[in-house]
């Protein structure tokens, strides 16, 4: 399964033409791809208009991990709105924490050695990120920037299944 980190953000027919046309043409290999809400529901209906009867889905942005972000608790509402309207293609959210039953949680943002960086990025732990709820963890730097990208990823798998474990036995 292919996830692409697009994060598309535009009105239905522009969207459309980036995920299927130019010379990535996204549709024809990504499964997954991220979407803001702030264009509204016509942005999804554009990304499945192109789908050509592919299996695609999105993520829906509900959260974000820098700081002062403006993803309010108004575009959260507006986003979870938008995402059970169109839930034959979002499958979940790109969050902090969970924002709904029945859909997926997936949490960037997520780092053992760090607390931020110097651009505002926001750093958490991914056994909290896990224990409170978070499906997948999503893990930038924290394994690419490393000399050991092995050790560095069983390290993230090992601290999400402990964390996991505690969220089963809270």
């Amino acid at each position: 399964m292919i996830f692409e980190d697009r994060k598309f953000a535009d009105i239905g027919n522009t969207v459309a033409l980036q995920y299927s046309a130019g010379i990535y043409r996204i549709v024809e290999w990504a499964d997954i791809v991220t979407v803001h809400a702030v264009p509204g529901p016509g942005i999804v209906s554009g990304l499945k208009s192109v789908t050509g009867g592919r299996v695609r889905g999105g993520l829906m942005l509900a959260e974000m991990s820098s700081k002062d972000n403006l993803c309010t608790p108004e575009y959260q509402s507006g986003a979870l709105a938008m995402a059970m309207e169109h839930d034959d293609f979002i499958l979940g959210f790109i969050a902090m924490k969970p924002v709904a039953e029945g859909f997926l949680t997936l949490t960037p943002g997520v780092q053992l050695a760090s607390q931020g960086d110097s651009l505002g990025q926001v750093y958490r732990n991914p056994r909290d990120v896990v224990r409170e709820g978070s499906d997948v963890i999503i893990v930038g730097r924290g394994i690419t920037g490393v000399k050991d990208i092995q050790d560095a990823a069983k390290e993230y798998q090992k601290e999400g299944w402990l964390g996991y474990m505690e969220r089963l036995n809270a």
